[in-house]
């Protein structure tokens, strides 16, 4: 267990774990850093707690100091240079004729570095924009290519649904995204549709996507030949976040209709095949009995709840027949001693000392068996010796000589 501190240098980067020393930190306080490209400001996201070793990276580094005011002086100070960075570098961009969009720049808090974000569809030599930022800024620059996905997180803006961008307002890392999940959730296919702002597939996408796939495997495809309380119908369109279908219902009485029905209050009778038409309807259903898939679904769990009990009772059987324990050994063989013979109090009333005789010495030492048992040498397992069997070489062809 270590005691640490998680710190964010932007709102929605990633959580960096620090050792604080004897320091107490409160949430959203100022903390000064070490990171890979200097001296960094951030803030407290994860006050002073013990985590054990295997949740944390190997090497924690040790927090500089608590953010002081004039460290926060310092931090708007460098926010406000690197308004004016990027209003330059679009400059020289223009003048250079580069194919390269700038996103954003920002200064390490010991001002030791300024890194400018960028986007491009094709690689772009700086090289020269480089040198004029070095020589207006007499610091280290980095260009950094992003992609579009960084570029919507970092300037953030309204999505179409008319909230701010999940990725810039609270999402810390990009989830993979694909068609099929627009496919799962039975979205129209059309790209303008189901992308973003940043012209990527919604991130959103991945939110219900495991309530769908839980549930489509509940929900009956179209086409299957169903039974409910007003007769036989087809499925013709499903709901599967409500886990309910709708029905093309045949009555009795000659008449359809279409209605919505939940799975538990239906019965299924007959899936369509791939590539078949739909299931006729079945005839002869006045003795058929109507039992919905939810008291099926009842039923399957009782029997399971009463397998499980069953088969409980059975292992606890077996425990109590085959109880390696020395004590339930111990008394039972006091039991089957005091069955026997009452009077006798226990295992240590057997127990007799036999002395040697003058006799059984001589008797003993001319005995062949003995014999053999003391001269007969002991044989100690080959591993013990510290020996290891050879392997065998597995011998290939040769290869002639030339």
């Amino acid at each position: 267990m270590q005691e640490v501190i998680g710190v964010r240098f932007k709102a929605t980067g990633r959580l960096e774990y620090y050792r604080p020393g004897k320091e107490v930190f409160r949430l959203d306080e100022g903390a000064i850093c070490p990171s890979d490209h200097g001296l960094e400001f951030g803030h407290v996201a994860l006050s002073n707690i013990s985590l054990p070793d295997d949740l944390l990276p190997d090497e924690i580094p040790e927090l500089v100091r608590k953010a002081t005011e004039e460290d926060l002086r310092i931090h708007e100070d460098n926010v406000d240079r690197a308004k004016e960075a990027i209003e330059f570098c679009k400059v020289k961009i223009a003048e250079e004729k580069l194919e390269m969009n700038l996103v954003g720049a920002e200064f390490t808090f010991d001002r030791s570095k300024l890194i400018f974000y960028f986007t491009a569809d094709h690689r772009v030599d700086f090289r020269k924009l480089v040198r004029e930022l070095a020589q207006n800024f007499h610091t280290r620059i980095e260009l950094r290519q992003i992609g579009v996905r960084d570029q919507a997180k970092l300037l953030g803006g309204i999505g179409p649904c008319g909230q701010e961008f999940c990725c810039h307002r609270f999402m810390r890392d990009f989830d993979p995204v694909s068609i099929k999940m627009a496919k799962t959730q039975g979205l129209s296919l059309n790209p303008t549709k189901i992308s973003g702002i940043c012209g990527r597939l919604m991130c959103c996408l991945n939110y219900e996507q495991e309530v769908y796939q839980a549930n489509t495997k509940k929900v009956p495809p179209k086409g299957t030949l169903v039974l409910t309380e007003d007769g036989q119908g087809h499925v013709v369109d499903r709901d599967v976040l409500q886990t309910r279908v709708r029905v093309h219902v045949y009555k009795d009485d000659g008449t359809e209709d279409e209605k919505y029905y939940s799975v538990d209050a239906i019965e299924i009778l007959q899936k369509r095949k791939k590539g078949h038409s739909k299931p006729d309807l079945w005839e002869g259903m006045e003795d058929h009995d109507f039992v919905t898939e939810g008291e099926k679904k009842a039923l399957r769990e009782e029997e399971l709840a009463a397998n499980r009990a069953d088969d409980e009772e059975e292992s606890d059987e077996e425990i109590t027949r085959t109880c390696p324990c020395p004590c339930r050994r111990e008394e039972e063989d006091s039991g089957a001693i005091s069955e026997q013979d009452p009077e006798i109090g226990g295992k240590e009333d057997f127990i007799e000392e036999k002395l040697p005789e003058d006799g059984d010495d001589e008797e003993e030492k001319h005995s062949p068996e003995k014999k053999t048992e003391e001269t007969r040498p002991f044989q100690e397992p080959y591993a013990a010796k510290g020996r290891v069997k050879p392997k065998r070489r597995k011998m290939g062809r040769r290869r002639r000589r030339k």
